[in-house]
Order: structure tokens, then C-alpha cells, then sequence
């Protein structure tokens, strides 16, 4: 959709959306500001009004903060919260037009010129924009559709400011500028067909032109939007580029800008409603089936596949039972999801009857459509996380653990465990090419093997730096025949590991006549010989 002739756009800022959410969680009394760490030290980040009014603002150092004001509460700042939370006031916004798209992200906004009050500057925009057009009239007009807005938000305790124009641009440069002109009029509204009038008040900072473009506009004394309107446009193109008047056309409806709407995603969920309670695992079970089936096409209309499903039965009593699943691959074949369902199905307690099932896919992954083959081998992998999953559903997915190759040089750290329906067989595998990629400029597998049986070192009586003659290690008395080294391994210093405080390590391959194939290492800096491993 573009900006046109008979558009409405809405604004919706929230200035201080950060520490207005975390006061709805925790709310306190006095100055309250919440805290980010940039640059190894902590920067005040969202503040309420009690805090702006002991001169704080955002930006300032924590500690000089604390100075000016003892009493200033502070938690850190939670962005990933912040930014989910905003997706739902885009899903409450839904509830004025289907069209709303997001506001520019933090940081978008370049910084303005302080306004001529008290105020200081509120932290960067985090907000809505919703094309309002032929909704308005359904909350009985624009003025009262602005007010539901500010009394739904002003109710949950948070601080909203909006701006209504025929443009994007202008809607945006109301709702972050107006308030500070105009105080009698929060919710900044231009008549249609009026945005200059509207706007020409305003600073030169409300056309989201970057700093310095600002510093250099209010020097000419072109200070409002009605001063650059009014002034001539080539010297201005010279010297600042099309840039300017691009920004200025938007705001004014001369150049079409876009209100992109964030497109719904897609909900992998279906319902059964039954006319009859049932309680047999037979009849869960059928009905589990059909509800499969519509999942399943579903999912594979989007290419993708379930990796957690949950199963909810709502008895005839309104208690609900729940029946969850994880699965150690995507799949969308039902009925080979409906056998792994089976043992939480027969342990369902259905009471007085089941009159409602809901199955949902709480985890998706992508699973393109493939071409099918006769070939059986791409079989095997999928064999395997079939018998993952149906072990998961008894002792707990996450209980069933694979070794996966880590990217060092360090024996010990070689390897790690992790859960197997969570690390892909091609994990590994890749891992390991990167490993071995990484180790190919300076090792070889073959010049540098590793033993089958790798375990904690073993101290031995010997004297020099070369592999000894002989030795005992566990009551066994050897005698080396063949010794290949020494690999030098030095330790990683940005891990603090007890067992490398020893320092360098110089591996040998120590082969005995008595048949023993040991992997011994010796520690020059604190000289001591160890066995850490042995061969097939």
C-alpha cells in the first residue's frame, strides 16, 4: 500500500516502552531507570518520568547517575523481552485496522535538538504504524479512535503518543514532535490534505533527517519544516543531495512512502469439537488421527516439519489434559506421529468423557519437499531419529546423548556431549570437517593419530625427557619397544583448566613389547611423565 489520496496513517510511539513494561512487572515507587551495558560500562537506558525529573537521561553513566540521585532504582534492560512484547501491541492493534506494520527499531531515530521545555530527551522509537484508512468511521472516527488508543494503553500503565496525517512521515513527525509544542494536544492530528500546516511548526528533526543534517540546516536559520519548505530547493540539493527534499516530499504526500504490514505467521493448530464425549484410548486415538491429517497438510504446505506437538483433551468437567511430544527430527507423517502418541494417550485420565481435542505444533523446523527415490539409504538416518524419538517418549528426549567433535587442539576438549535430537547426525560430521580443516595447516591424521581410549592422566616413574625404557603403569611392568614423538601441545590460555597448570605437553606414541599401544606425554615446565590414552 502507498501513500496517496484519501490515506490516514497513525503513529503509535512508545517512549518509554522498556521501563514501562518492567514497572508492570515489578512496580516501585520513585526514580526508576533501567540499565545496558555499551563499552564496558553500564549507560542508563529507559527511565520513567520520576527519574527525567532529577535531571537523568538517557545515555548518562550509571555511576554518575547514582550520584545525582541515590535513591535511583535500576534493573538491567531486557531487549529480546522488549522487542516480544512489542509484537503484542501488534497483535492488540489488529483490533483498529488489518493493515500495521513496526515503527523504525531502536536507534532509527537520529538524535534531535532538545525541545524548548524541561523534558530531556526520551530514548530512541518504539512503535506502530497503522493505515487507518476506511476503519476510522467502524470507533466512530479518527478523534475517538485515538482516544481508545491512548485510554487502552494509558490503563496498562503505559505512555503513548500519536500522530494522524495523511502520510507516514508526517504521522511519525506528530506523534514524536507534536507533544513537545503542543502539551494541550497529545494525540497530534492534521486535518486531510493539511500535512504542511500541520507540520510546518515543527523541527527539521521531525523529518528523521540524521544529525549532522539537522546542525547544518538550523545554522542557514532553517530551523522548522515551514522555514525548509518555504526555502529554495537547488542550493539545498547542492549542497546536502536529494536526500533532504526527499524526506520533506514524503512527509508532505509528494513522494509515495509505504506502510508495510507485518505479515501474520502462520499458526499450526487444529480443533476438534465432538457432538459426544468419549473416553476410550481407541476413540482419542482416531480422533488424534483426523487431527493429524489436517495438521500435516499444513505443515507441508509450508515446507516445514514438527518438532514438539502438543496434544490437549478438554474433559466434559472443563480440565484439561495434555499429552506433549518431542520429536528428534521434523516430521510431518501422521501416522507414524501418531504411534509415538500413543503412550501418552493410554495415560490420559478422561474422566466423565473427552468433548474437545486440540493439537498443536508448539516447535517447526524447515523440510523442503523432496522428490521420492528408490534408493533406501537416505533411510537410515531417519530410522535412526524415529528410534530416538520413540526412546525420548520413555526416559526424556533430552536423556539421549551423541558425542560431537569440538574445534581444539586440547585432547580433553575434543569432544563434547550433547543431546542427540538436538545436534543433526550432519552436525557431527560437519563439525568435524571444520575441525579437520582447521587442523590441516599444521597436523595430519595420519602423521598425528588419536588413541580409541582417551582417560585421565596416569602418572609414571621416569627420569628425562625421552620415553623410558622402562615402566610400570597398573601393577603391569613394561618395556617400550618403538616410540614416535614428540607432538607438542600447548595449553589454551584463555581457559582456566587445573589439569594444563602444568604448562606444555610433548606427546609420544609408545609402542610395548608386551603389546600395549600407550599415548604418554611429558610436561617440560613441571617435567613429569603421564599416560593419557592407548591405541587398538
Amino acid at each position: 500500500m502507498f501513500d496517496g489520496i484519501g490515506q490516514r496513517v497513525v503513529c503509535a510511539w512508545f517512549p518509554r516502552l522498556a521501563s514501562d513494561r518492567a514497572l508492570r512487572l515489578r512496580p516501585v515507587e520513585g526514580p526508576f531507570a533501567l540499565t545496558l551495558k555499551q563499552n564496558n560500562a553500564n549507560r542508563l537506558y529507559c527511565l520513567n518520568s520520576a527519574a527525567e525529573q532529577q535531571g537523568l537521561h538517557r545515555g548518562m553513566a550509571y555511576s554518575d547517575a547514582r550520584a545525582f540521585c541515590p535513591d535511583l532504582q535500576s534493573r538491567p534492560a531486557d531487549l529480546a523481552g522488549d522487542q516480544a512484547f512489542l509484537q503484542v501491541l501488534h497483535r492488540w492493534a489488529l483490533r483498529y485496522c488489518p493493515w500495521v506494520g513496526f515503527d523504525e527499531p531502536d536507534g532509527g531515530r537520529p538524535s534531535a535538538p532538545a525541545p524548548p521545555t524541561s523534558t530531556p530527551a526520551a530514548p530512541p522509537a518504539n512503535g506502530l504504524i497503522l493505515s487507518i484508512t476506511g476503519s476510522a468511521h467502524l470507533l466512530g472516527g479518527e478523534a475517538a479512535l485515538l482516544e481508545d488508543m491512548q485510554q487502552s494503553l494509558a490503563a496498562a500503565g503505559f505512555r503513548l503518543q500519536l500522530g494522524l496525517a495523511d502520510t507516514r512521515g508526517a504521522a511519525w513527525a506528530l506523534a514524536h514532535y507534536r507533544p513537545y509544542t503542543d502539551p494541550g494536544r497529545p494525540n497530534g492530528m492534521a486535518e486531510p490534505g493539511q500535512n504542511l500546516r500541520a507540520l510546518e511548526a515543527l523541527s527539521v528533526a521531525a523529518l528523521r533527517l540524521d544529525e549532522k543534517t539537522v546542525v547544518a540546516l538550523q545554522r542557514l536559520g532553517l530551523r522548522t519544516i515551514g522555514s525548509l519548505a518555504a526555502a529554495p530547493r537547488a542550493p539545498l540539493a547542492r549542497r546536502f543531495g536529494p536526500g533532504l527534499h526527499l524526506q520533506l516530499d514524503r512527509a508532505l504526500g509528494d513522494m509515495p512512502e509505504p506502510v508495510n504490514a507485518k505479515p501474520e505467521p502462520p499458526h499450526y493448530g487444529v480443533r476438534l469439537t465432538l457432538p459426544e464425549p468419549i473416553g476410550l484410548s481407541d476413540d482419542v486415538k482416531a480422533g488424534t488421527l483426523r487431527l493429524l491429517e489436517r495438521l500435516c497438510e499444513k505443515l507441508k504446505a509450508q515446507e516445514v516439519g514438527a518438532r514438539r506437538l502438543s496434544l490437549t483433551l478438554r474433559r466434559v468437567d472443563q480440565a484439561n489434559q495434555q499429552v506433549d511430544l518431542k520429536l528428534a527430527r521434523p516430521m510431518r507423517e501422521p501416522q507414524a506421529i501418531l504411534t509415538l502418541f500413543e503412550r501418552g494417550i493410554e495415560a490420559v485420565d478422561a474422566g466423565y468423557g473427552i468433548d474437545q481435542l486440540r493439537l498443536e505444533a508448539v516447535a517447526v523446523e524447515t523440510l523442503p519437499n523432496q522428490q521420492s527415490s528408490y534408493f533406501v539409504g537416505g533411510r537410515k538416518k531417519e530410522q535412526l531419529d524415529d528410534l530416538i524419538s520413540r526412546l525420548g517418549t520413555r526416559i526424556g528426549l533430552e536423556n539421549i546423548q551423541r558425542f560431537v567433535p569440538s574445534d581444539t587442539h586440547i585432547p580433553e576438549r575434543s569432544f563434547r556431549l550433547a543431546p542427540a535430537a538436538l545436534t543433526p547426525s550432519a552436525a557431527p560430521a560437519q563439525n568435524q570437517n571444520q575441525a579437520q580443516s582447521w587442523q590441516s595447516a599444521t597436523l595430519s591424521p595420519l602423521d598425528h593419530p588419536r588413541p580409541l581410549r582417551l582417560f585421565p592422566a596416569e602418572p609414571i616413574e621416569a627420569q628425562g625427557n625421552r620415553p623410558p625404557a622402562r615402566f610400570r603403569w597398573r601393577r603391569m611392568a613394561l618395556t617400550t619397544a618403538r616410540a614416535v614423538g614428540p607432538e607438542r601441545i600447548a595449553p589454551e590460555w584463555w581457559h582456566d583448566d587445573a589439569n594444563w597448570q602444568s604448562g606444555l605437553r610433548d606427546y609420544w606414541r609408545v609402542e610395548t613389547q608386551q603389546g600395549r599401544r600407550l599415548w604418554l606425554y611429558y610436561t617440560p615446565q613441571n617435567p613429569g611423565w603421564f599416560v593419557q590414552g592407548e591405541f587398538a
